[in-house]
């Protein structure tokens, strides 16, 4: 997919003439790529549409008005635009109470290198195991508490490629403390094949 350039940005009066109905657009397309893993971590699949999203959003809410400003954003935010054979995901820990919270962080740190992509069923399955945002790993990661949200990667092979489209697919988490996996349905594995196939 090719990544954002400042051209691709409007300038927040114009995107708040198109803002109503991209947002519709991306919340339908957020959707099919959201993979719900357990009951509280879950998996967004990014693409260009969704990054042009977030930088579009951030710009709106911080009032970012010069091309220095969304250059840092497009910095920021374009590694999570993914190349043919590759997936990106923002992992969400989604907690909603303060107990919650203190009790669940400090037992999940690591889970952002806990992602894995499983591909087929018998022996001859394969599995795909994340890798971490380097950058981000440096703001995010910390040794007695995990942060809510991460940026991570993963890397297919073409044969894995191929493995993929045949299908099954499951997308998992074998973390010492959440152990989960979920199967792709149609809508997200249509969406992540066309990812990986570029």
């Amino acid at each position: 997919m090719t990544k954002l350039t400042i051209e691709d940005i409007a300038d927040l009066r114009a995107y708040e003439r198109e803002r109503a109905d991209f947002r519709t657009e991306v919340i339908a397309l957020k959707k099919r790529r959201r993979i719900q893993i357990g009951p509280f971590v879950t998996l967004l699949f990014e693409n260009r549409t969704t990054i042009r999203f977030q930088i579009q959003e951030m710009a709106r809410a911080e009032r970012i008005l010069s091309d220095e400003g969304i250059q840092t954003e497009l910095d920021i935010y374009n590694p999570l635009i993914p190349e043919p054979g590759n997936l990106a995901a923002t992992m969400f820990v989604e907690l909603t109470s303060d107990e919650e919270l203190r009790e669940w962080l400090p037992r999940l740190v690591g889970i952002e290198r806990h992602a894995l992509i499983g591909l087929g069923s018998g022996p001859d399955a394969d599995e795909v195991r994340c890798r971490v945002d380097p950058d981000h790993e440096k703001q995010l990661t910390r040794d007695e508490i995990t942060a809510s949200v991460h940026y991570i990667h993963f890397e297919l092979s073409p044969g894995q490629v191929e493995a993929f489209a045949a299908g099954p697919v499951n997308v998992a988490l074998d973390h010492p403390e959440y152990s989960h996996a979920t199967e792709l349905g149609d809508a997200a594995w249509t969406e992540l094949l066309a990812d990986l196939r570029g």
